[in-house]
């Protein structure tokens, strides 16, 4: 079993999965967000081939809390996954993920270029870590 975390964004989805032992994440991908149809298929397609059995959205709440339009964006997103996937759903407060995930790769010395093309799938990890070491 292995849990798979998501920082959904308007143009990219970052995804990362757990080791099977649940204890560590890695980056997986970035899916470009052209349609939620393409990419909840390749979000099943990842669930199956790695027997992800529970789904962790990371949910970008507002800094006093409050639910924002990219949150209920998450939300909504997370609704289509449950009708097209069996598996459990759940949702992390991921409030500076992607500062976080950019501020190591700043600190790692990573050009612009670069972190445009990773950050996504860093803040999935980071997102995914969390939930892990809480777990």
């Amino acid at each position: 079993m292995r849990i798979m975390a998501l920082d959904i964004g308007t143009k990219n989805i970052g995804v990362a999965l757990s080791d099977e032992t649940c204890q560590i994440a890695q980056g997986m991908e970035v899916i470009l967000r052209t349609s939620d149809k393409k990419a909840v298929f390749r979000l099943k397609q990842i669930a199956a081939e790695f027997n992800v059995a529970k789904i962790v959205v990371g949910l970008p709440v507002n800094m006093n809390g409050s639910l924002g339009p990219r949150a209920e964006d998450s939300k909504r997103f997370a609704e289509k996954l449950e009708k097209e996937m069996s598996v459990d759903i759940c949702f992390w407060d991921e409030r500076l993920s992607t500062k976080e995930a950019e501020d190591i790769m700043i600190a790692a010395d990573v050009s612009r270029k670069k972190r445009k093309l990773v950050i996504d799938k860093l803040a999935a990890q980071i997102i995914l870590q969390g939930y892990l070491d809480r777990a």
